[in-house]
């Protein structure tokens, strides 16, 4: 089974050119994918817009919004809401900066050097049709304690249907399947699983949805296979989620269909707040409130 904590030691040594050169090459590509998924959204937008012409109202477009962190870097939040996707957001950020004594305990790499450097893509949609899921995906590559501290990729992408489909669960899946078996054998049965455990609101006893891949701390010392796998992650998304929203936009739903959605939404809300890594590291290292928060829905209801 792949390790779910990580390992004590350092990563492998390596000279500051490399270590720089690989910080770059991380936080361009993040760029790049989110550029890609901007563009399918949009497209998505486009082609329903020009369906239902009596709407009255335009496609969704991306808005951006730069913020900057005091400590070090910063990022953009890009967020849409149209007709298809009523409100979804993808991030992308580079930050620097020093954990605080009171954090940098639950870092690993830290216990000599407080220091890191992270970047990394976060998404999140909430669609208007409850047969559509919603849905979510980060990675992210992340360097503690310096050049000689700790290095390693995480991510992942997960679907939460509101209105179950066996065949979107499964198309989903296999996606994700097939992106883990061309690197290792054990990864999709392991990030299956810790996407799993993960994605469980432990207060209520039940899942968050209908799970995925997640992974963490993956530093084996082979660079190249990691940052290809962590690519391909997001390439996997970015072909099977358009083509999921694609095959239910279209879906008739009722008003029972909605006031579900809403409730169901709910279980999003308490997830993040109250688990999520991502909310707690952006919380704990100064980033953009609006941003680390961009997950939430822009409509819900608990009854």
């Amino acid at each position: 089974m792949t390790q779910r904590k990580p390992s004590p030691a350092p990563s492998a040594s390596l000279d500051e050119a490399t270590y720089l050169d690989r910080q770059d090459k991380a936080s361009q590509w993040f760029k790049a994918l989110r550029d890609q998924i901007r563009s399918a959204f949009e497209a998505i937008e486009d082609d329903y817009a020009a369906a239902h012409p009596d709407t009255g109202h335009n496609a969704g477009r991306f808005e951006e919004t730069a913020w900057h962190r005091d400590g070090g870097g910063g990022g953009v939040m890009s967020v849409m809401k149209g007709q298809v996707f009523e409100k979804v957001g993808v991030n992308i950020s580079t930050v620097t900066g020093t954990f605080d004594d009171a954090f940098r305990g639950q870092i690993p790499g830290t216990a000599d050097n407080p220091t890191f450097w992270a970047s990394g893509i976060s998404l999140v949609a909430h669609m208007r049709n409850p047969y559509v899921p919603a849905v979510h995906m980060n990675t992210r590559y992340i360097n503690t304690g310096g050049i000689k501290g700790k290095r390693w990729f995480g991510g992942g992408a997960d679907l939460t249907p509101i209105i179950w489909n066996d065949q979107d669960v499964a198309d989903f899946h296999t996606s994700m399947k097939t992106c883990c078996d061309a690197y290792q054998p054990n990864y999709y049965p392991d990030f299956s699983a810790w996407c799993d455990d993960y994605f469980t609101l432990k207060h209520r006893n039940e899942k968050r949805g209908a799970g995925g891949i997640f992974y963490d701390y993956l530093d084996q010392g082979d660079f190249d296979s990691e940052f290809a796998f962590t690519r391909d992650v997001g390439l996997a998304f970015a072909d099977i989620y358009p083509a999921l929203v694609r095959r239910r936009m279209e879906d008739a739903y009722t008003a029972e269909d909605r006031e579900y959605q809403l409730v169901r939404r709910g279980r999003y809300v308490e997830f993040n707040l109250l688990y999520d890594r991502g909310t707690v590291f952006g919380l704990n290292t100064g980033g953009n409130v609006e941003a680390i928060l961009m997950s939430l829905p822009p409509e819900v209801r608990w009854p």
